[in-house]
């Protein structure tokens, strides 16, 4: 009787010890998604160890799911987005469209008879709107041009640097043979815009896209009165030295980079115009949004899959669109998925750290859209 009662005692304390295996087969909840997706980033915050800043959005079609914000900012801090803001040049443009000012066929002669100066123009069929949009231009990364108001001048003087920069860029390929990255293809393209529209361009993205989505903290320029709340960029780091300097220079030696990556905003601000771009407002219509989320490049490689002003991504079950952006001290990401209609925003005011802003938006997107 004791030997029996000994094997029961041994058996009860082995199965209080023995974890019970939860079902591997149960999808995760949204909300576990999202809440294991903060704390991820809280703590690589909090391991960056350098006082940054850091802003997180997360959307389902029209609705916001999460605004929040790490270290040292808050929901008003500012961030610089770099290149995403290629995607409002790509918007624009679809819009002008829509509203028959151009055909993105057309040639970019016809609106900015200035690029025929290019460096062997006469020798390639002439460029495309459609073909600036989509890095198919066959056009330098960026100008060879030596002058310093080319590359650092005053943002007031932006279309004429941009000018004289043109004389002085090259090709790389035919146009529309094949996608070449270029930030001055973006700078041209957007000039051309403000010639289709007789209007500046600056002022027509304000007109056309930061006014109708109440962007009001989205700015080319930070306002003196909105300057406490930009966050102060840091380039390097966190394994290399810091540098406030030169993030701060930049602010004011933006040379002919509007189009291509000369906007400021919030992840909130962001966020409406990510819903925007998903058909959640009367911007531009169905069509349009469409063509937004399609491949228009010769190839859907990756790093190579590019509509007007979005990067595609298609893998595992999930399609992205999107752009990522850096300057000196600033890095961004923002891309939806665009069957499941989640969206995430990422911003911060360095470059380097434990969040690679790219693969974790991708990684959460795709575990959103298979989340119950």
């Amino acid at each position: 009787m004791k030997r029996i009662l000994s094997l029961a005692i041994v058996l009860l304390i082995f199965s209080c010890n023995t974890p019970i295996k939860e079902d591997e087969n149960r999808k995760p909840t949204k909300n576990e998604v999202i809440e294991n997706f903060n704390e991820l980033v809280k703590s690589d915050v909090k391991d960056d160890n350098i006082d940054g800043s850091f802003s997180l959005a997360i959307i389902h079609k029209d609705s916001t799911l999460v605004l929040k914000s790490y270290g040292n900012a808050d929901l008003n801090t500012i961030f610089r987005i770099g290149s995403i803001s290629k995607s409002f040049a790509g918007f624009l443009m679809m819009q002008l469209q829509q509203d028959g000012k151009l055909d993105i066929n057309d040639p970019v002669e016809k609106y900015l008879p200035e690029i025929k100066s290019l460096v062997d123009y006469d020798k390639h069929p002439p460029i495309t709107l459609k073909q600036l949009a989509t890095h198919t231009s066959g056009l330098d990364r960026e100008s060879r041009s030596r002058d310093e108001n080319v590359r650092f001048g005053n943002i007031n003087d932006w279309e004429n640097n941009l000018i004289k920069a043109i004389p002085e860029t090259s090709f790389r390929s035919k146009p529309g043979e094949r996608f070449g990255y270029s930030n001055i293809g973006f700078a041209i393209l957007g000039l051309t815009l403000s010639k289709v529209a007789d209007k500046p361009y600056i002022e027509l993205v304000q007109d056309k896209i930061f006014r109708p989505l109440e962007m009001n903290n989205t700015y080319f320029k930070v306002p003196e009165n909105q300057k406490n709340n930009l966050a102060k960029g840091m380039a390097g780091g966190p394994t290399a030295e810091l540098d406030h300097e030169r993030p701060k220079r930049e602010h004011n030696e933006v040379g002919y980079r509007i189009p291509n990556g000369g906007i400021y905003s919030t992840s909130s601000d962001m966020v409406k115009f990510m819903k925007a771009c998903m058909g959640y407002s009367t911007l531009l219509n169905d069509s349009g949004i469409e063509m937004l989320q399609t491949t228009q490049t010769p190839t859907t490689r990756l790093r190579s899959n590019y509509s007007f002003g979005f990067q595609l991504y298609s893998d595992q079950g999930i399609n992205t669109v999107g752009h990522g952006g850096s300057k000196a001290g600033y890095s961004a990401n923002f891309e939806y998925e665009k069957d499941s209609e989640y969206g995430v925003i990422l911003m911060r005011n360095y470059n380097f750290g434990n969040t690679n802003l790219d693969l974790r938006s991708n990684s959460l997107l795709r575990k959103l859209s298979v989340a119950e």
